[in-house]
């Protein structure tokens, strides 16, 4: 049905074809690779292998020498990320701060500038703020869901890249991924969105006007905490040549076993993640009734400052839920603690219910700057339980 991936970009013809005759779903199943020719094996083998051999030097079969430089199993991953943010590249990685700083390395120089959100995820915002500018990169803050305040913090001539995460971690804001394009692209900056938290099934934003995609392959994209890793989707063929130089370069690519149980996770994304928003709504519902929870964080209330933004944006509202604990940090601390089918534990994205304090745990390392979290704040990734044991819990939970 889908031409395999090659290390070499698909054809127009191919990508028109996977992009706009085909559902989410067939593209999640069948984008990035064909049924094995020798074996008809309908699953990509594991290719558990370091080199290629050569037909005569230089003589190289589907284009594979070294499996930094690509891997099989890796390559039909990366069409298949490339089938679901219909992008025309995708790059895998180790880890999706691998994949962060590839991308900086790949676009940004010393003294160049970035712009992250004020509320970034606490990983981006270390790299940035104790990695990146060890080599002369500067950055500023700005709000996401403020366009203006966005615009503010570009320095002309200096901007290499915006850098949006909607919804954010752990706050949940929402930015105009339409708008934040149209601001950036004026100013000659590239849209960086990172999409993990919605994913690729609820929202795609290189179709409004992104350049780059960044997943946490972790999260929803492997959806079973059983893997870790990263991936970069762009729109451009220029943009992807230095991507590639650079993935193959630094090296921190996705291994063969990692990039089969991500390239397993995205076949279910679709089913999964309607899961988990239906469970989400559910939660939701519960804690915007209970005496003990000041506030309820989720972009599909209609009283969140982004709501309609992200309605216009995205399928649904996604799987986490933050709230704030009325009678504060303690609470909140006790709260996690005694949560039983919510598991205290970093992470989210997988199938089960996970619950975390992030001012102690994720977000630790933006304690004292202006990236810190309310000390109340409690993160929730909701699972695919049943929803009624959900709730108990959490009923439960907050004592």
């Amino acid at each position: 049905m889908f031409p395999a991936s090659s290390v070499l970009p698909v054809t127009q013809e191919q990508h028109d074809q996977h992009r706009s005759k085909s559902g989410f779903e067939t593209r999640a199943i069948h984008a990035g690779y064909e049924p094995d020719a020798a074996t008809g094996a309908v699953i990509p083998p594991i290719y558990a292998t370091s080199t290629y051999k050569q037909d005569g030097v230089g003589g190289l079969r589907g284009g594979y020498e070294y499996s930094r430089s690509g891997n099989p199993t890796r390559t039909a991953l990366e069409g298949n990320l490339a089938a679901l943010e219909e992008g025309e590249r995708a790059f895998a990685f180790a880890s999706g701060l691998a994949a962060e700083d590839t991308l900086l390395h790949s676009v940004c120089g010393p003294g160049d500038h970035v712009v992250i959100p004020d509320d970034a995820y606490g990983g981006t915002f270390r790299l940035v703020d104790k990695v990146a500018t060890g080599w002369g990169l500067e950055y500023d803050a700005a709000p996401v869901s403020d366009v203006d305040a966005v615009r503010a913090a570009i320095r002309p001539g200096r901007t290499r890249l915006v850098w949006v995460e909607t919804p954010t971690n752990p706050l949940l804001n929402i930015g105009d991924i339409e708008a934040l394009a149209g601001v950036a692209h004026d100013a000659g900056a590239l849209l960086v969105v990172d999409n993990t938290f919605a994913s690729s099934y609820l929202q795609q934003p290189l179709t409004l006007g992104a350049d780059v995609v960044v997943h946490s392959t972790t999260k929803y994209a492997g959806g079973h905490s059983d893997v870790v890793g990263g991936a970069l989707v762009v729109r451009d063929l220029e943009l992807a040549e230095r991507v590639g130089f650079h993935q193959n370069a630094i090296g921190a690519v996705a291994g063969p076993f990692d990039s089969w149980l991500v390239l397993r996770g995205l076949r279910t994304l679709a089913v999964r993640m309607d899961r988990h928003c239906d469970n989400a709504e559910r939660v939701v519902e519960f804690l915007a009734g209970h005496p003990k929870v000041a506030q309820v964080i989720y972009p599909g209330l209609e009283e969140h400052p982004g709501h309609a933004v992200a309605a216009r944006q995205m399928k649904r509202f996604g799987g986490i839920v933050s709230f704030r604990v009325a009678a504060g940090e303690q609470a909140a601390l006790d709260a996690c603690a005694r949560a039983e089918v919510f598991t205290l534990a970093e992470s989210l994205g997988g199938i089960e219910s996970l619950i975390e304090h992030p001012g102690r745990m994720t977000h630790a390392s933006v304690a004292g700057t202006a990236l810190e979290v309310p000390s109340d704040l409690i993160r929730l990734s909701v699972g695919i339980e049943t929803a009624d044991d959900l709730l108990a819990d959490l009923d439960r939970a907050l004592g």
